[in-house]
């Protein structure tokens, strides 16, 4: 396989029987498909996370409540909090990023959408793996992961680079015409 130039002005990866693959978004040409999806990864993200920890936070309360019931036995139930939250995750980044809008709710308040380099929708496997990948990427190199989308166009971080994924801005997406101007 051989890179032949970027985005969708002729290049992109050519194998050796001759078929080329293109990106399916150019930033070169739809700028407008990236503008400001670094913010709106952040302030999604945060969204996420509390999204996710509101059931894990009543799940402890109900345990903490259980166990003073039960005299402390329901206390052993602590365990299970951390693979649980872990299950949870996973369940949630791939069945929303799986879904049909492939985004998840805060990607989708924040106008995003996961596509795949090509411009397929995410599927339960890929937005899992997007989750586990970048709290990976994010325990390894902190904050600073963000960073990597400041020295590319379509804004991709590190993970996306790995799992071939784009994060766009569905508004922008979606226009399919502009209303007629009532001239």
């Amino acid at each position: 396989m051989s890179y032949t130039g970027s985005g969708n002005t002729g290049g992109g990866w050519q194998n050796s029987g001759g078929i080329t693959y293109q990106h399916a978004f150019d930033p070169d040409l739809e700028p407008e498909l990236f503008r400001g999806v670094l913010t709106r990864r952040v302030v999604a993200f945060i969204i996420d996370v509390f999204i996710l920890s509101v059931p894990v936070a009543l799940a402890i309360l109900f345990i903490a409540v259980f166990g003073l019931v039960t005299l402390g036995l329901g206390w052993v139930l602590f365990w299970l909090v951390s693979p649980a939250s872990i299950i949870w995750a996973l369940v949630y980044y791939g069945s929303s990023i799986g879904g049909p809008h492939s985004a998840t709710i805060g990607m989708r308040v924040m106008d995003l959408e996961l596509r795949t380099w090509y411009g397929a929708p995410g599927y339960f496997l890929l937005g899992a793996m997007h989750a586990v990948l970048f709290y990976i990427s994010i325990s390894v190199l902190t904050p600073f992961v963000l960073l990597i989308g400041f020295f590319n166009g379509r804004r991709r971080l590190l993970h996306d680079f790995v799992l071939g994924t784009v994060v766009i801005n569905n508004s922008v997406r979606t226009q399919v015409a502009q209303p007629a101007r009532p001239y």
